[in-house]
């Protein structure tokens, strides 16, 4: 089967093809105005000047979905306030539908400060107190189109307090009824949760909702962290803690929770898919990276997801749809920022050709 496989989960995409769809993709949680600094490899002490992006998981990948030609959507909320405007203002111009995003008044829009000291420092600041998009409420989730999506994607960050964590619930269950494919962004922001053990309680409760889970080697982890003494953040690397503990352990009760795909990014390494069948042993796929020379990490997971759901979209088998979304990642580490420097299909198909093809 190996590179061949397609599963449920791709099955289930292509089914979606007998049914008129008004979009590709919706994907739900935080959104951020994100200040890079323009002094790379300076510490972060010494900055002198950032520049202004937008970001947030599923705000990055909805902009890399729609730069790479899928018709995209985002269920976010912000702020009555400037920065809302700026993050709004933003995704118009690239083209992804913000029909759904509510303003939430008397909370903020939220912002990210990062350091960028390659090759493996980028110390992360988040400012959430307040956040706005963490007040999307059920009511948000029920005048938002679901059934009418190929593609859910929710986050963990989302589930992370309420009435977000109510309202992501309520997104994959009216997904899930509605045979749409839901898809999991681990999200792990341990800096989000007031007690880090309740990110695996929250991710393992909805799995019986999702078809695909995305993550690192760290985040699966975190999903069965019972110790959080386990847990280690060094140089404010939030978006990239340690989480000690067993990976196949971890996969294993991801997997037999009631998604089909685990989708393990390995950075450099590319990626390994696993791949559960009924009745026979978990797959596992190595799909092999791309050689580029790191700018900046962050945001290279969005660019992979965005990468891999365009390829899972097309009818990909998942080999090639991974294949794709490496190549995504790769393009995503040689620039500064998330959101605002997603490649295009026309840049990624000449990446591709010119590493020698898939």
């Amino acid at each position: 089967m190996s590179r061949r496989y397609k599963g449920a989960a791709v099955n289930r995409m292509n089914q979606t093809n007998q049914k008129r769809y008004s979009l590709d993709l919706i994907t739900m949680g935080r959104s951020s105005l994100d200040l890079y600094a323009n002094d790379i490899g300076v510490p972060f002490v010494n900055i002198r000047s950032f520049a202004a992006y937008v970001g947030g998981c599923p705000t990055n990948i909805s902009v890399g979905a729609r730069r790479l030609g899928l018709h995209s959507a985002v269920l976010t909320a912000v702020g009555d306030d400037p920065v809302g405007d700026f993050i709004l203002y933003f995704l118009q111009q690239e083209g992804v539908v913000t029909t759904f995003i509510p303003r939430k008044p008397g909370y903020r829009s939220s912002a990210v400060v990062l350091g960028i000291e390659p090759p493996d420092r980028f110390p992360l600041v988040y400012y959430r107190a307040r956040a706005a998009d963490l007040q999307l409420t059920i009511d948000d989730v029920v005048v938002t189109p679901i059934d009418e999506t190929r593609v859910l994607l929710i986050t963990g960050t989302g589930l992370s307090q309420e009435p977000s964590r109510s309202a992501t619930f309520f997104a994959a269950e009216r997904a899930h009824e509605a045979g749409v494919t839901v898809v999991l962004d681990l999200d792990f922001r341990p800096d989000q949760w007031e007690e880090v053990r309740a990110f695996g309680i929250n991710v393992r409760a909805v799995l019986p909702l999702v078809d695909v889970v995305i993550g690192t080697e760290e985040e699966i982890k975190a999903t069965i962290l019972m110790n959080p003494a386990h847990l280690h953040v060094g140089h404010s690397q939030i978006s990239d803690a340690h989480v000690e503990g067993n990976l196949v352990t971890a996969s294993t009760s991801l997997l037999r929770r009631g998604p089909k795909v685990l989708v393990q990014k390995r950075g450099a390494a590319g990626c390994r898919l696993h791949l559960a069948h009924e009745g026979a042993p978990v797959e596992q796929i190595d799909v092999p990276g791309f050689a580029v020379t790191v700018q900046n990490v962050l945001g290279a997971g969005d660019a992979f997801a965005a990468g891999l759901l365009y390829g899972l979209l097309q009818g990909w088998e998942w080999y090639q749809a991974a294949r794709f979304a490496n190549a995504c990642g790769a393009l995503l580490v040689t620039r500064h920022g998330c959101a605002n420097f997603m490649p295009t299909i026309a840049e990624v198909q000449a990446f591709i050709e010119e590493q020698g093809g898939f």
